[in-house]
């Protein structure tokens, strides 16, 4: 029970230049993931080797993305939040 004044807000991980947050829609097999980004854009997810195995996805995850510069509706998985860290998120209105 830490009382810092704050309502346990944590300092999360925001997405760089050219990432997204995204919501996974549909789990695909193979390490491919439907995303729904915040853009407004559906893309297929590439789940990265150094994910598997490791950070399970599933659907209604909150993820981080970065689309291909060369395919739009394709992108790379780059970071997934747990479910407090998705709730403050919409708290604060970064996604909805």
């Amino acid at each position: 029970m830490s009382d810092d004044g704050d309502g346990g807000r944590n300092d999360l991980r925001m997405p760089d230049d050219d990432e997204v947050f995204a919501t996974v829609t549909n789990m695909l097999g193979a390490n491919r993931v439907k995303v729904r980004c915040a853009d407004g854009t559906e893309r297929t997810a590439r789940i990265p080797g150094k994910m598997q195995k490791r950070i399970w996805i599933r659907e209604d995850d909150v993820v981080l993305v970065d689309p291909w510069d060369w395919q739009d509706e394709k992108a790379d998985i780059t970071w997934r939040y747990e479910k407090s860290e998705a709730d403050q998120l919409r708290r604060e209105g970064h996604i909805q």
